[in-house]
C-alpha cells in the first residue's frame, strides 16, 4: 500500500462485540480507518439510542478512526440525522459515508456537524456533484473501480468551481453508475454499454482473472465447492427422511383401518 494512501476497511457486523473485534483485527493488519455499516437484522429495534450506543462502544474501543456508513438500499435502515449529529461529537468518529442519495439530508448533516471535526462523504458517483454542492468533502464510489479517471475528474471540477463542466460529466456518469449496481467487478459489460464519449473501462476478462487468481477468489471457490457438497448431502438426507416419514404414516393408516401387515401366503 503506498504511504500516501489511506486504507479504509469495512468492519461492520450485526453485534457490537463482533464489530469491535473485526475493527481491532482490521487495525492490526494495517487499516488506517474503519467504515462501519449500520447493524440491520433487527432493524425494528435500531432506534437512534441503540445506534448511538453501538457506534459509541465501537469508537471507544477502536484503535483507528471510525467512519459511519448508512446504506438504506441494502440494510433497509438509514442512520438518523440526530444520531449522526450526536456521534459526530465523539473524538474517534470522523465522518459518514451516506449512500442514501437524499441530498437534502446530506446538506442537513453538513450543516448540523459544521462545528465538529466531521466529514460527510457521498456513497455513490450518481449524486457526487450534488453532494459537493451541499458541502460534502468527497465520495466513496463503486464506479471508481471502472471509471476511476472520470470520477476523479468530476471531483476536481467540483473542487475548482467548474460547475458547468462538472454538470456535463455528472450527466455522463449517471447511466454507467446505475449499470454498475454497486458491484462493478461483475457488471463491466453493462457499464461499457452505458459508457459514452470513449470512456475507457477495464476489461471484464482481466478483472475476472484477477478476482479468481487472488487469495480471496480461491477462498470463494473453496467455499462454493463446500456449499455444493453440503447442499447435496442435505438433499439426500431430506429425500430419505421424507420417504421414511411417508412410509410410517402409511403403516399407521393401515393399523387404524385394522388391516395390519399382510401375511405372506404360501402357494399350495
Amino acid at each position: 500500500m503506498p504511504k500516501d494512501k489511506l486504507l479504509l476497511a469495512g468492519s461492520g457486523c450485526e453485534s457490537t462485540q463482533a464489530t469491535v473485534e473485526m475493527t481491532v483485527s482490521m487495525a492490526q493488519v494495517g487499516a488506517d480507518a474503519a467504515i462501519v455499516v449500520t447493524p440491520c437484522y433487527y432493524r425494528g429495534r435500531m432506534s437512534s439510542a441503540a445506534l448511538i450506543h453501538h457506534y459509541t462502544k465501537v469508537a471507544d474501543l477502536s484503535p483507528v478512526p471510525v467512519v459511519l456508513y448508512s446504506v438504506p438500499a441494502n440494510t433497509g435502515l438509514a442512520l438518523p440525522v440526530d444520531a449522526v449529529v450526536t456521534l459526530s461529537q465523539h473524538p474517534n468518529i470522523v465522518g459518514i459515508k451516506d449512500s442514501g442519495g437524499d441530498v437534502t439530508r446530506m446538506g442537513l448533516m453538513v450543516h448540523k456537524t459544521r462545528r465538529q471535526d466531521f466529514q460527510v462523504l457521498a456513497g455513490s458517483a450518481g449524486f457526487l456533484l450534488a453532494s459537493y454542492a451541499v458541502g460534502a468533502v468527497g465520495g466513496v464510489c463503486a464506479l471508481a473501480n471502472v471509471l476511476g479517471a472520470q470520477v476523479c475528474q468530476l471531483e476536481r471540477l467540483c473542487l475548482t468551481g467548474q460547475w458547468e463542466d462538472a454538470q456535463k460529466l455528472q450527466h455522463r456518469l449517471i447511466e454507467p453508475n446505475t449499470a454498475s449496481g454497486g458491484v462493478p467487478q461483475f457488471c463491466i459489460e453493462q457499464v461499457k454499454e452505458k459508457s459514452r464519449d470513449g470512456m475507457p473501462v477495464k476489461s471484464p476478462a482481466v478483472l475476472c482473472r484477477a478476482i479468481l487468481g487472488s487469495e480471496a477468489g480461491r477462498k470463494m471457490c473453496v467455499l462454493r465447492d463446500t456449499f455444493v457438497c453440503v447442499f447435496y448431502f442435505i438433499l439426500i438426507f431430506l429425500k430419505d427422511f421424507i420417504y421414511l416419514f411417508e412410509r410410517e404414516n402409511e403403516i399407521e393408516r393401515e393399523h387404524e383401518r385394522g388391516e395390519g401387515p399382510r401375511e405372506k401366503q404360501t402357494p399350495c
